[in-house]
């Protein structure tokens, strides 16, 4: 977790400046958020990064608790807020086991790009599924690394070993989905984006 914090930490300034390499994916993602979002909606946010999603879906919903990490990058997400004068998000430092909001507080819950870079994917999800009111939605996008070339795989691992990657769990499309139903979800939506990465929607069903 410490050596997670810190790579994210000292990456912060240049991830802000990275821009979004597929514009036309990522609006699509904007686009079919929004139609579960209403006026009235507690949206949570984990891995929030720089607070670019955040801030856009602002408008379109009552509040955000929007969180990370790194210290720097809720420094840097607060101040885009700022200067976009968005006031109802509120950025936390730290992880899911760490908000001190009760069971059933949020209609939904986002984690983009973020389920990959967790060591313990299953109990996040559980978690995500106890912040959820019953018929919230969780929607993730998340890289598929059980899927990639096998070759890439092992840089990955040789850039871990050299500090210039962060931790990534290696699942499967396949093995995501079932980690969602386990904890309680069904799949709402999905979209396989690439060959590697995947957009869910799953909804917190009111019977187990």
């Amino acid at each position: 977790m410490k050596d997670s914090k810190k790579f994210w930490d000292d990456s912060a300034e240049k991830y802000v400046k990275s821009p979004i390499k597929d514009q036309v994916t990522y609006q699509k993602k904007l686009d079919i958020t929004r139609e579960y979002l209403t006026p009235q909606s507690q949206v949570l946010e984990f891995g929030c990064g720089s607070g670019g999603t955040a801030i856009l879906h602002a408008p379109y919903v009552n509040q955000i608790v929007a969180t990370d990490i790194s210290d720097n990058m809720i420094t840097i997400a607060e101040q885009r807020a700022k200067d976009a004068n968005v006031e109802n998000i509120r950025f936390q430092q730290g992880t899911l086991d760490q908000l001190h909001n009760a069971d059933g507080s949020f209609d939904m819950v986002l984690g983009l790009n973020v389920l990959h870079l967790l060591e313990d994917v299953d109990d996040a999800i559980d978690q995500v599924h106890q912040l959820l009111k019953t018929d919230g939605v969780f929607i993730s996008s998340t890289s598929l690394i059980g899927e990639v070339n096998i070759v890439f795989r092992w840089l990955i691992s040789a850039m871990q070993w050299l500090g210039l990657a962060p931790y990534v769990s290696r699942f499967t499309r396949q093995q995501l989905i079932e980690k969602l139903k386990r904890s309680g979800f069904s799949i709402e939506k999905e979209w396989q984006t690439s060959h590697e990465s995947v957009f869910i929607v799953a909804k917190k069903s009111g019977a187990m």
